[in-house]
């Protein structure tokens, strides 16, 4: 895959992330992808399957008002894209760890996409 084209399908699945368009998110995923949430070094979150995906993405709309995933560097090799990303969020819910509704949250991390048959196949979302 070329890197303009890796680009783009990152780029469209972020933009579609901040506006919670899930349909947009599933665009350019790959029927087996399989989605990992590592924080502080353990895998959180996993899910395999586009349906199992669609069904955390859907889940997961409740928790924030906004939401936004900034790019703030990218390294795209082979069939691999890593994007260091600035992200902020403003809380929906009460969430155990203190988090309140109104509470913005704001991280800094990086999302590593990797990809097969023209679509993405794994997404780690690291922070």
């Amino acid at each position: 895959m070329e890197a303009s084209q890796a680009k783009k399908l990152v780029t469209d699945y972020i933009e579609a992330y901040n506006t919670f368009d899930i349909d947009g998110m599933l665009r350019h995923l790959h029927e087996d992808v399989v989605f990992r949430n590592i924080s502080g070094g353990e895998i959180n979150l996993t899910t395999t399957g586009k349906e199992n995906f669609r069904q955390q993405a859907e889940q997961a709309k409740q928790y924030f008002s906004q939401r936004e995933q900034r790019v703030t560097e990218w390294q795209i090799a082979d069939n691999r894209v890593e994007v260091l990303i600035a992200y902020s969020a403003v809380a929906a819910m009460d969430f155990p760890n203190g988090l309140n509704a109104g509470d913005t949250l704001q991280l800094q991390g990086r999302s590593v996409f990797q990809f097969a048959d023209s679509r993405i196949i794994s997404i780690d979302d690291i922070s």
